[in-house]
């Protein structure tokens, strides 16, 4: 006897696939999506002490005006100005921060849940991203993927080629700890 898969059950399914949110499909992801497209042109330096220079995240330089998207799934634990800068502050479920500074426009308020890849500000030249661990600032690079375009053939006899995929994630193996997916 031939079995009938509930047409119900088929909707529900359907339903949940379509509205998922994104961090749902970027589950098994082992790392997290920059948060902007640009080049990192000041890295993580650590301060030798608590009020000392040093650089606690990663500065990229981007395109005005750029997209700032969060690259982890959390809740706005801060969004305002301090001192005349714009930063966001994302929680993650463990307890992780991301800081996303010196945007020109922050799009989220505090409470608000965010997903990854959801608009969080916009960027005009240059952004901060860092992580907080407790109270200690760690560098972030490690747990950053990149996008890369995929590879694709374009026809040798002169016709319009096909439009490029998008982008995807190339994770090191391993970055993430499950504990902060």
């Amino acid at each position: 006897m031939p079995f009938h898969f509930p047409a119900r059950l088929a909707a529900v399914l359907l339903f949940c696939a379509v509205l998922a949110p994104p961090d749902a499909m970027l589950a098994s992801a082992q790392c997290w999506p920059p948060p902007v497209h640009g080049e990192v042109v000041d890295r993580f330096r650590p301060p030798p002490c608590p009020y000392c220079a040093g650089n606690r995240g990663l500065e990229y330089e981007t395109a005005a005006p750029a997209a700032v998207r969060a690259s982890a799934a959390g809740v706005v634990t801060f969004s305002g100005s301090v001192a005349g800068v714009n930063y966001v502050v994302v929680e993650l479920p463990n307890g992780w921060r991301l800081t996303y500074g010196r945007a020109a426009e922050v799009l989220v308020g505090r409470g608000q849940r965010v997903f990854t890849g959801s608009p969080l500000a916009v960027a005009s030249g240059e952004l901060f991203f860092g992580l907080r661990v407790g109270n200690e600032y760690r560098d972030p690079s490690p747990y950053l993927g990149e996008l890369v375009g995929v590879p694709r053939l374009i026809p040798a006899d002169g016709s319009e080629s096909r439009p490029a995929p998008p982008a995807r994630l190339s994770c090191r193996s391993g970055t993430v700890p499950a504990s902060s997916r």
